[in-house]
């Protein structure tokens, strides 16, 4: 990644860069040297997550007039597009609100990077959009049958990008995410909004009482110990993965690519409170619920693709280590709080 050349280093923009992964795209930018600058609504993101120095601008990515603006003053060539709502049960009790999200605001932000000659765009996207596979990990040529209004809202923007790279001067890679974890190691940023649903970052709140205890959604699933399996990814190494398919989208103007994001090996529901356990010590108080809608077995993925098409070598595979750097940051969160609200 150090061998790509500053002259190359094109002005980004990075949309929901003041969320969880955004943030953390931004550093990994910023520590390699790129121009970068920040779009975000602040509905669920944070400004004290944008760092010192990088151009901020609050509002929303459907805002075109906002959009050229930036653009212009940032001679913007490359977006990294995070903005949007993650949550799967939520989708299914207010689809509307996942398809203006994540689907008629992404077209609106990719029409305003045609009409300012953006040119290269890389794609927030998610392995949910495989639908209910079996146990096996995910290849990226499965085919793509999503059961719940998160995933098909996602698709909708791959075929749109796709559609938009045929036509015009634009070429795009889609990065499709596993489950997302972790914490900057230096503990610049992490997992910061209330009510989160992702497993270790629940866990952690638990371990330092900030919740009662965790909810375990259904332990009848079709997998070795009836909780569901996932590929966990740090969320620093998930960064470094943007800055090389940036360099990778602009190293080859006509090449656009999709590709998975994941260490190609899961973990048990209940493997991961046991690992949360160990680290921090003590057992984490684990309530058994019933499944949540929208969720399924298992989602691993097969990484051969990006393994074989990006200089990607994950720094932070250790599920203690993952699980260790979401502890530190839960720590550091609350004096962040505290001073911000002070």
């Amino acid at each position: 990644m150090e061998q790509f050349g500053e002259e190359t280093k094109v002005p980004v923009l990075v949309t929901g860069g003041a969320g969880y992964i955004g943030s953390h795209a931004v550093l990994a930018l910023q520590d390699r040297g790129w121009p970068v600058a920040v779009i975000d609504s602040l509905v669920t993101g944070f400004r004290w997550a944008v760092p010192d120095g990088v151009p901020f601008y609050k509002g929303d990515i459907a805002d075109t007039e906002l959009l050229a603006r930036i653009f212009a003053e940032q001679g913007t060539q490359a977006i990294l597009h995070f903005a949007g709502s993650i949550i799967v049960p939520e989708s299914v009790s207010d689809p509307l609100k996942y398809y203006e999200n994540n689907t008629a605001k992404s077209r609106d932000l990719i029409a305003a990077a045609v009409s300012g000659g953006v040119r290269h765009m890389i794609f927030s996207s998610t392995a949910t959009v495989y639908g209910e596979p079996g146990l096996e990990p995910l290849a990226e040529d499965r085919p793509l049958l999503p059961v719940n209004p998160y995933g098909m809202s996602k698709l909708m923007t791959e075929r749109i990008l796709a559609d938009c790279s045929q036509a015009y001067d634009l070429n795009h890679c889609v990065l499709r995410y596993f489950n997302v974890a972790g914490a900057d190691p230096d503990a610049r940023s992490g997992q910061s909004s209330v009510g989160a649903t992702h497993l270790i970052k629940v866990a952690v709140e638990a371990a330092l009482g900030k919740r009662g205890a965790v909810g375990v959604f259904g332990d009848d699933y079709p997998t070795p110990d009836g909780t569901g399996v996932r590929d966990y990814i740090h969320v620093s190494d998930l960064a470094d993965a943007h800055v090389l398919a940036l360099e990778a989208l602009i190293s080859e103007p006509e090449r656009s690519l999709t590709m998975n994001v994941g260490y190609g090996r899961g973990f048990s529901v209940l493997e991961v409170l046991d690992a949360v356990d160990k680290v921090v010590g003590q057992p984490v108080p684990r309530v058994m619920e019933a499944r949540r809608a929208g969720d399924v077995p298992s989602l691993v993925s097969d990484n051969s693709r990006i393994m074989a098409t990006l200089p990607w070598q994950p720094r932070h595979a250790d599920l203690a280590g993952i699980i260790g750097d979401a502890l530190q940051w839960e720590k550091r969160l609350t004096g962040l709080r505290n001073s911000t609200e002070g």
